[in-house]
């Protein structure tokens, strides 16, 4: 499918999810690392995720548990003395609700080295980050970021983007927008969620964000949840229906696999809105699954059914 490898930059996290009675299961997940999951699963080639990690035992089993699904570091550093960042997920039905612990995770730290950063992010095919990605820097860290990602796409990356917004990671709106923006004009694909877009920027329809993201990236595909998404390319539109499930499980990283669905056709050499169907074939098998993970095989029958 590809030459070269993907790598996507972000934050993992220690998992809990809720079962019913006292205990727990701890998984790993977070929103760049459930795309990267599934592109791992969807695509040959290498995987890369690009973080921060800890010394403690929770580092060491969390990266053990990468490279035992094949996902490689690269040369993130090992911060002394840090830790992952923790979430809880509660269930209502399928609908889920969560509670972090994340304030002083390692993973802030991702660019602290700028040298190991730009190392991570070369001969890549495809580099994919987000908003939640930017949140957590602070602002000199995102200016070292977007300026690696720059460079990369400069000697011949893709660079994909889903602005991911969650107000409660950002100080103000005005910060948010303007670090968004930064990150959309170093970027060639976007991934929206209209309801984000609607907090973030008041935007009416899909085909306003589609219009005011397609002013600085040329391929933008609007995600919105049970609705079809829009695929915006130039001046080209078109509405794809999602694939509908009766009684999803667990809604848990249903976008975040769309993206990983969307990404791999797309390096497969599809066209976008035959990507866009593969996406939601593979976000529809994703809700049926409990937590943020799929089973590889389970990802694989859904993309090539």
């Amino acid at each position: 499918m590809m030459s070269k490898g993907v790598a996507a930059i972000g934050e993992c996290m220690l998992e809990l999810s809720g079962q019913n009675g006292p205990d727990w299961r701890l998984g790993y997940a977070g929103d760049t690392f459930n795309t990267l999951w599934a592109l791992a699963a969807l695509t040959d080639g290498s995987a890369t995720y690009v973080s921060a990690f800890g010394d403690d035992p929770f580092s060491h089993r969390q990266i053990e548990f990468f490279s035992e699904n094949g996902i490689g570091v690269g040369t993130s550093p090992v911060i002394t003395g840090a830790r992952p960042g923790l979430y809880a997920i509660t269930l209502d039905g399928a609908e889920r609700s969560f509670t972090y612990w994340r304030s002083d995770s390692a993973a802030r730290q991702l660019a602290a080295d700028p040298d190991a950063l730009k190392k991570n992010l070369e001969n890549q095919s495809l580099i994919y980050f987000s908003g939640i990605t930017l949140a957590i820097l602070d602002p000199d860290a995102r200016t070292t970021l977007v300026k690696a990602i720059s460079s990369a796409r400069a000697a011949g990356s893709r660079i994909a983007f889903d602005p991911n917004y969650r107000p409660r990671l950002w100080p103000d709106r005005e910060t948010a927008q303007a670090a968004i923006a930064d990150a959309l004009a170093v970027s060639d694909i976007a991934l929206p969620t209209f309801p984000d877009e609607q907090m973030l920027h008041g935007d009416r329809t899909p085909a306003d964000t589609a219009k005011r993201i397609g002013q600085s990236v040329r391929e933008v595909i609007v995600k919105n949840g049970e609705l079809p998404a829009l695929v915006s390319v130039g001046s080209e539109q078109q509405e794809i229906a999602a694939v509908h499930v009766a009684r999803p499980v667990d809604t848990t990283g249903a976008g975040d696999s769309f993206n990983g669905g969307y990404l791999a056709a797309r390096l497969a050499g599809l066209e976008p809105a035959d990507a866009v169907s593969r996406a939601h074939r593979v976000a529809a098998r994703v809700v049926q699954v409990r937590g943020a993970l799929a089973p590889f095989d389970v990802l694989r029958e859904a993309f090539i059914e």
